[in-house]
């Protein structure tokens, strides 16, 4: 072997032992430092992995506002805080936890107890929707295991005056009632997701990167005018309270639109505190709870009527001696009026005239237009729970059931279907969608009573109200409008029959009859005061809460005074003087 050959060898056996020697020692410095990590540095890497978690964080979206047509906020969402532990890391003998416990409003044994019984889990409430100034001194306390979250609560800023059309949320923000149960998916929102670092008690010391946006839930704007709702419900509460009934309802509805412009109802509850609510105030009874209508469909059944063909707005109806008999039943009238037109009928709300009418027509004559008109049809409003009512249909044979139907018995409404029956009156015959949102535009309607003898009606019930021509609905005249309605009074069922002693008492109207804008209507239940009729008892309330709503919108006068006003400056300012241009 040469000596060049010798020297090559040499050196690549150098080389490998070099290589050999840089790897044991490179395996040596890493065992040597393996156990230098699970010995003398095991505790410090511990508590430094304890003290920062990487964790993904949601963010809650925040609810879509609710408000009436003008911007007015009915429902928004205010920032607060949940308080939560982890049973499993926490530290029960922590002497903090009684001052954790004074702080939410709770004992301390009561605090110690929920945690000791859920000990298996990770994650329990200690309180929900904390306010954010108590939240922030829960975090000062630095208990182990003891963590806020932030979340939202609801808030309604009307209160009690739009609760049943506004409804309320849960505590985990779900809609519950009304709207906001209606349209939770619209105002839910999508919450978004971040990424944060967390020290060992669970708060968050940095916020590393936002991964997902939180979509805000849509806005929903009502079709109610705030100032009118008030007006309502101040009305119908002092109403309900001097007449000491048990519930009642009034709905303002936009002729033109279809809108509810306000909806009201007692007994009403503060959405804001709910700890004494009871099933009976939860009910929005304008669109769920049903009544027989009694005289408010007279005015229906004069104009099928008049659309058979067999009578004008001058024909005579004779309805001596004030009652007659069929199958059996006495149907009277108040008393005898002798031979009334088709007008005086509606005027002096004749049952004896009415049922002449309804039983000289073919059976389905009166059923068509009331179902036409609204009444056993569903509003389709979208509110949850809304009742059809009940309109049955009765055949040639059954006589007394088709009588009795023509001035308001055996038949239900609620006081919505009501307002829009009265709607498609003033609308010349047209019947417009009832609209619980604002909308942008008219929608089309559909024609189901000729214009002609839709106009005809409604100057027929402006008898209703006037004291000249002796009409029930005298109270519900407004000083300066032209104001057309019904009056209803009908007795109260019950198992059996009738209850003698309670009724409903209805008012239904639309104004100013030259160019009707709103329809009206107003049920009380079961007044126990001296007053029990409708003319008595809801055709005021009608007057004064629809002479506010005209003034609000803005409405011009069609009817201005014959007389002078009075020069009394006390009687110029009153109350009386308003209503009846004394």
């Amino acid at each position: 072997m040469s000596d060049e050959s010798l020297g090559l060898q040499h050196s690549r056996a150098w080389r490998l032992w070099l290589v050999c020697g840089l790897l044991v020692l490179i395996a040596v410095a890493i065992i040597t430092k393996l156990v230098l990590l699970y010995t003398y540095d095991r505790e410090f890497l511990q508590t430094q992995g304890d003290k920062r978690t990487i964790r993904t964080m949601q963010v809650p979206a925040h609810r879509g506002v609710i408000t009436d047509r003008n911007g007015e906020a009915l429902a928004v969402s205010a920032p607060v805080a949940a308080v939560w532990v982890n049973p499993q890391n926490i530290d029960i003998t922590d002497p903090k936890l009684k001052i954790l416990a004074k702080l939410l409003g709770k004992k301390s044994n009561a605090v110690l107890r929920k945690i000791k019984q859920n000990y298996k889990k990770e994650f329990i409430y200690l309180k929900r929707q904390v306010l954010p100034d108590l939240a922030k001194k829960v975090i000062a306390l630095q208990i182990k295991g003891v963590n806020v979250d932030r979340e939202y609560k609801r808030y309604y800023p009307a209160g009690e005056v739009t609760t049943h059309l506004v409804g309320f949320t849960g505590i985990d923000g779900a809609g519950q009632e009304g709207i906001e149960l209606a349209y939770e998916q619209a105002l839910l929102g999508v919450p978004g997701k971040k990424l944060v670092m967390k020290d060992r008690l669970g708060n968050v010391i940095k916020h590393i990167k936002l991964l997902e946006s939180a979509e805000s839930g849509q806005d929903v704007t009502l079709s109610i005018d705030l100032r009118l709702q008030y007006l309502a419900y101040k009305e119908l509460k002092s109403a309900v309270k001097s007449h000491r009934a048990d519930s009642a309802s009034v709905v303002v509805l936009d002729i033109k639109t279809g809108e509810v412009l306000a909806m009201v109802n007692q007994p009403s509850y503060n959405p804001n505190d709910r700890s004494v609510l009871t099933g009976e105030q939860l009910r929005n009874r304008a669109l769920t709870d049903v009544f027989e209508p009694g005289s408010t469909v007279k005015p229906f059944t004069i104009t099928a009527a008049l659309m058979s063909g067999k009578y004008d707005r001058e024909s005579v109806v004779d309805t001596t001696p004030g009652y007659m008999l069929v199958k059996g039943k006495r149907i009277k009238d108040f008393r005898n009026y002798g031979k009334l037109s088709i007008t005086r009928i509606i005027t002096k709300s004749s049952n004896v005239g009415v049922t002449k009418l309804a039983l000289s027509l073919e059976p389905d004559r009166m059923h068509d237009l009331f179902s036409n008109v609204g009444i056993g049809q569903t509003p389709s409003t979208g509110f949850p729970g809304e009742r059809s009512g009940v309109l049955p249909y009765y055949s040639d044979r059954q006589v007394i059931e088709r009588a009795v139907m023509s001035y308001g018995y055996g038949l239900s409404v609620t006081p919505i279907q009501l307002a829009q029956a009265y709607a498609v009156l003033a609308n010349q015959g047209v019947k417009i969608p009832v609209s619980l949102l604002k909308i942008d535009s008219p929608p089309r309607g559909v024609r189901v009573i000729p214009a002609e003898i839709a106009n005809d009606v409604v100057t027929m019930m402006e008898t209703t109200t006037q004291a000249d021509k002796g009409g029930t609905g005298r109270k519900a005249a407004i000083f300066g409008y032209r104001v057309a309605g019904k009056t209803g009074t009908a007795r109260k069922a019950k198992r059996g029959g009738y209850d003698l002693d309670k009724y409903i008492s209805v008012f239904a109207g639309i104004t100013p009859a030259s160019n009707p804008r709103i329809a009206v209507v107003v049920m009380v239940n079961n007044p126990k005061g001296q007053q029990y009729s409708g003319g008595g008892v809801a055709a005021p309330i009608f007057s004064r809460v629809t002479a506010g709503a005209l003034r609000m919108l803005n409405i011009s006068p069609d009817q201005w005074p014959k007389t002078k006003p009075s020069t009394n400056p006390k009687l110029q300012n009153s109350p009386v003087a308003v209503q009846h241009g004394q």
